[in-house]
């Protein structure tokens, strides 16, 4: 995926709740992040979390607990399906695909 550009902190804050996720099995809590990063603040937490969101790097489950996800489009599967669809399409359809793999920074080569 390409990623947006994103600050130091939003950073760290996205490699604390891979970490996190990895070694847990579900996501870290804003409280657990402020403590981890030593930052001043859940707000502060939040704030980074909303931008990132925002910007289609991570997504989450409103008013859930610990739903705080990643978003990888770079899976095989996706490609997979983006080449498969390629393969059957009209050459406008082929356009649009192109468009969007460009888009999430798929590399369909």
């Amino acid at each position: 995926m390409k990623m947006q550009k994103i600050t130091k902190k939003q950073q760290a804050v996205l490699n604390f709740l891979e970490d996190f996720t990895e070694e847990n099995g579900y996501s870290p809590s804003y409280r657990e992040i402020m403590t981890g990063l030593g930052l001043s603040s859940v707000s502060a937490v939040a704030e980074h979390i909303d931008n990132m969101v925002s910007k289609g790097i991570l997504k989450k489950v409103p008013g859930a607990a610990r739903s705080l996800e990643v978003l990888d489009f770079r899976h095989t599967e996706t490609v997979e399906l983006f080449k498969n669809r390629l393969g059957e399409c009209t050459e406008e359809e082929k356009k649009v695909l192109m468009k969007a793999a460009e888009i999430l920074g798929l590399d369909l080569e």
